[in-house]
């Protein structure tokens, strides 16, 4: 039997070629998958902010589903390509380092970095009231953002 070559199985190189398009493709349409967050509890802020600073780079969509989103989980509000649904609870409280109440200069730029996720309605509410309650939560439904001008999903 004679070894394979390029150039006498033309129908060989059409079919890897296809297979390596349609792997290609593939991948670029992975990086559109949207980026799908539900039952989010929060974390740190710092991570955050990076996070989603990294899906606005990519230009990714990001959907916001589930029961509810908590806390930091909140900083998604900030992603350019992004919908809500009407039936999420959002969560919001001011910055802590677990808990435990900041220095007045931390407060102040954690609150301020929180504040720069959230469209003008929400960030001033979350400027003037949310971000003193470290205790418990602030709920807002996903209906409510919406008819502040959130795109729902």
């Amino acid at each position: 039997m004679a070894p394979l070559c390029w150039g006498a199985q033309p129908w060989l190189r059409r079919g890897v070629v296809g297979l390596i398009l349609w792997m290609m493709a593939g991948l670029a349409q992975g990086q559109t998958m949207p980026f799908v967050v539900a039952n989010d509890r929060g974390g740190l802020i710092g991570a955050r902010v990076i996070e989603v600073a990294q899906l606005n780079a990519q230009h990714r969509r990001v959907e916001l589903r589930g029961r509810f989103c908590y806390s930091s989980c909140t900083l998604y509000l900030g992603v350019e390509n992004l919908c809500i649904s009407p039936d999420t609870i959002f969560g919001f409280h001011g910055p802590s380092r677990h808990g435990a109440a900041l220095d007045r200069a931390q407060f102040e730029h954690w609150s301020q970095t929180m504040a720069q996720h959230y469209a003008a309605p929400l960030r001033d509410w979350f400027l003037r009231d949310a971000r003193y309650q470290i205790k418990g939560i602030h709920r807002i439904s996903g209906a409510k953002l919406i008819a502040l001008g959130y795109p729902a999903c």
